[in-house]
């Protein structure tokens, strides 16, 4: 290594192979910004939602994109991509949609067409057979079983069969710097020998403390719902409306970690003033409509980020919900990384991000891994 940038990114001996990252399911860019910071580089992308594709390319604009199906990708595809980068060691991400394995979901496994894009995966690293695989996914990926239309035992397996090294778990993203909750399993594998997952490198077993919600957003200027920050010095700094019953519960909620549980009852949505069978009152999701805590991470983020009703993502003291940049930075995204889109859009692709910061973590692993190649 030759050292550091300014901005925490680790600089390279190019007089040694460098990493060069193809990004099968890159969405916004959260794995490839995570890597690109680790010293990689991002090589070539693929995505089919359109306002992803805006935003990576926006952000990578020398990777090569491609927006085709990995059902119908072919390794003609990006054939010149892998000849332009013919003398580096090759990364393949697969980090594919993560909702047919999440406990919410709903729909039948079978009818689940998501379920298959791992196996589409393996089929491309069949046939490149790259030096390294990485694969992110929600905990709960390696367990399904073949029998109920998991893919993973058969990925595990081909990649035994290419004489992979592999290491697989579930981590938790704050351990590595994210200023959020959020577990997540992990596969890292590699044709140079044994590899493993990295040590945490914040939290309870470091001598760093995890990072918070404060270090993360208390220097953004101040706006309230339904604005946008004018300055051009801070990029996608805009709150979503509050319709008025909604302003009044948030003004209602303490700073720091309030909720519903500080409002009167006559601002109770009807669904949590129900009782159940036995006479006490439904519950409900005990986090929705709740503050963000200044000096913890924040929950994990979601789809819906953005929305005070839909989670944990009221701000600790300002009456609005978080900003999209609020979001992006709790997922590690830089201030220069420019969002493409409508609102509900760009909370989408922060929350199906890869946390940057894990990513970072996962890419400096790998790259201490080739250093030990080299002795």
């Amino acid at each position: 290594m030759d050292g550091h940038h300014c901005d925490g990114t680790v600089m390279i001996n190019h007089d040694k192979k460098n990493i060069s990252v193809f990004d099968f399911f890159c969405g916004c860019g959260g794995t490839s910004r995570g890597f690109q910071k680790a010293g990689m580089d991002i090589a070539f992308a693929l995505d089919v939602d359109k306002d992803a594709k805006n935003t990576f390319t926006k952000n990578f604009p020398s990777t090569d994109f491609c927006d085709k199906s990995i059902k119908k990708l072919t390794v003609l595809d990006f054939q010149h991509t892998l000849d332009k980068y013919k003398d580096s060691y090759k990364l393949f991400c697969g980090c594919a949609p993560c909702q047919p394995f999440t406990k919410q979901n709903t729909e039948s496994p079978k009818q689940d067409e998501r379920k298959d894009l791992l196996t589409y995966f393996g089929t491309i690293v069949k046939e490149c057979e790259p030096d390294f695989v990485f694969v992110e996914n929600v905990p709960g990926l390696q367990k399904v079983p073949n029998h109920k239309h998991g893919p993973f035992p058969a990925f595990e397996e081909l990649l035994h069969k290419l004489n992979y090294q592999i290491a697989y778990g579930v981590v938790a993203a704050q351990d590595y710097g994210a200023p959020q909750l959020r577990r997540r399993f992990v596969l890292l594998a590699s044709r140079h020998g044994e590899i493993s997952i990295p040590e945490p490198t914040h939290g309870k077993d470091s001598d760093t403390p995890y990072k918070t919600v404060y270090d993360a957003i208390a220097d953004l200027p101040a706006i309230t719902a339904g604005e946008s920050y004018a300055g051009n010095n801070v990029l996608n700094h805009r709150a979503a409306m509050l319709s008025e019953i909604n302003l009044e519960r948030i003004k209602a909620s303490t700073h720091d970690g309030g909720g519903r549980n500080n409002w009167p009852r006559a601002l109770w949505p009807e669904c949590y003033t129900r009782t159940n069978e036995d006479g006490t009152t439904h519950s409900g999701h005990t986090d929705c409509y709740g503050r963000l805590w200044w000096k913890k991470p924040a929950t994990g983020l979601t789809t819906r980020c953005i929305s005070y009703s839909n989670g944990r993502f009221g701000h600790p003291v300002q009456d609005r919900a978080i900003s999209v940049r609020e979001a992006a930075r709790l997922q590690g995204f830089d201030d220069t990384f420019e969002f493409t889109g409508n609102l509900n859009s760009m909370a989408r692709q922060i929350g199906n991000a890869v946390p940057v910061d894990l990513a970072f973590a996962m890419g400096k692993q790998f790259i201490k891994h080739i250093e030990a190649i080299h002795g």
